[in-house]
């Protein structure tokens, strides 16, 4: 073959792969395999000044339209977005929707520059959209100091979700009935309420992502779930102001793994039953995760006066570090000791497991297991357990109404009844 002709066709083969490249991540060709959509190209500046809301929900709206096989919403790196709050909607058309945040999302400075008064639920909402993946390595950014100054003390005691009013400020980013979700690979700072809330959805992944907020910042839970199933949380690393992850009502078949939690208040089943709720959590398995300087390690909590019942929970491999209350069940949950102590009723708390918990602790009681005198908590395992004072002072365990058993425990619970 004369090297013209090899020539001829090394460019045909360089110049049909090429073509094949740009179908894929460019314009939609012909297979509508992928389309990709830039914000920058709707009106978005990401200069950090300019209100790119307008522009990223135009983006939106093309991409949700785009019947391609799959959508990739590009949001650059080095630029940075201010937005207000937005609401991202499906259903979509494409099955797989791809946001690639490598760039910078940030919140407006001010209560009064973010619209819509103080009653605000979320800043970024992403609602109804199934087979969601969010990832890029980028920052999502909340700004939230100023809210944190607003939050009243008075208010503390009780669920957010409870407030009738004001100043509890919104949360930063909200998923609700999107199934098939994944969040991966990305940074949150510094929100004015939760940092990442999952709600009503089904089959969710999240990993690798990295929240930072500081210890004294009110309210901002790292992850928050609730009526939701199938979610996998692990390897993410959380310091913030409140629960590294809660695990709300109507939670099950929840697995949540190699999480670095502290500062922070650990990671909690609850709370369940606020203001005589029914709630139901089942099938939680909380494994090989460290706290660091928290202020709780693995703890369920419930309010008085609840029904329903959490079941099927097993914290297992936990690594203490210098942590506050490493265990805790308390079925009577009541923060600054702002509740009635006459009711009957409680959230039922059966077939909890407590299994390889070793560690340093700064607290004195290392167990923790007040349950209901009115209901009690049932098979409990306390197995392999090892705590002990980073001070040399001896630890201890305390117990009420808790019925199950120990085996290799320091401290010893010989307060568990059969």
């Amino acid at each position: 073959m004369s090297h013209a002709k090899k020539f001829s066709i090394t460019i045909f083969l360089i110049l049909g792969m090429l073509t094949i490249g740009l179908g894929k991540i460019g314009v939609s060709d012909d297979d509508k395999n992928l389309t990709t959509i830039n914000v920058l190209d709707f009106g978005a500046v990401g200069d950090g000044n300019t209100d790119d809301s307008q522009a990223f929900l135009k983006a939106w709206k093309t991409a949700c339209g785009i019947k391609a096989g799959y959508v990739n919403l590009v949001i650059e790196e080095g630029k940075t977005f201010l937005l207000k709050p937005i609401k991202f909607e499906g259903p979509c058309q494409s099955p797989n929707i791809h946001i690639q945040l490598s760039g910078t999302l940030i919140a407006p400075k001010s209560i009064n520059e973010w619209g819509g008064g103080q009653n605000l639920e979320s800043w970024l909402i992403f609602y109804g959209i199934n087979g969601l993946t969010v990832n890029g390595f980028g920052t999502i950014n909340g700004q939230g100091s100023v809210w944190w100054q607003q939050v009243s003390t008075d208010h503390l005691p009780y669920p957010l979700d409870s407030l009738p009013c004001c100043n509890k400020g919104p949360d930063a980013l909200s998923f609700i009935g999107c199934n098939n979700l994944m969040v991966d690979h990305l940074n949150f700072v510094n929100p004015p309420r939760r940092h990442v809330v999952i709600f009503n959805s089904n089959g969710v992944t999240i990993f690798n992502i990295n929240i930072r907020a500081p210890e004294t910042s009110p309210n901002t839970d790292g992850i928050d779930m609730s009526h939701s199933t199938n979610v996998q949380i692990h390897h993410c690393s959380i310091q913030t102001g409140d629960d590294c992850i809660a695990i709300g009502p109507s939670s099950s078949y929840i697995n949540v793994s190699n999480i670095a939690c502290g500062p922070g208040h650990g990671i909690s089943v609850g709370s369940l039953g606020f203001d005589g709720r029914t709630d139901k959590v089942e099938e939680i398995q909380v494994r090989d995760c460290t706290f660091t300087r928290s202020q709780n390690g693995v703890r369920i909590k419930t309010w008085q006066g609840g029904s329903g019942y959490a079941k099927k929970i097993t914290f297992q491999g936990i690594t203490l570090i210098a942590a506050q209350n490493p265990i805790i069940i308390d079925q009577n949950y009541c923060p600054h000791n702002l509740c009635q102590h006459s009711m009957t009723s409680a959230v039922q708390l059966s077939d909890i497991s407590f299994i390889g918990v070793k560690g340093t602790t700064t607290t004195k009681t290392a167990i923790n297991l007040s349950c209901s005198e009115s209901v009690g908590c049932t098979n409990i395992l306390l197995d392999d357990i090892n705590i002990k004072s980073v001070y040399s002072k001896d630890v201890s365990s305390s117990c009420i109404d808790a019925h199950g058993s120990s085996r290799d425990v320091i401290p010893p619970v010989n307060c568990l009844l059969n």
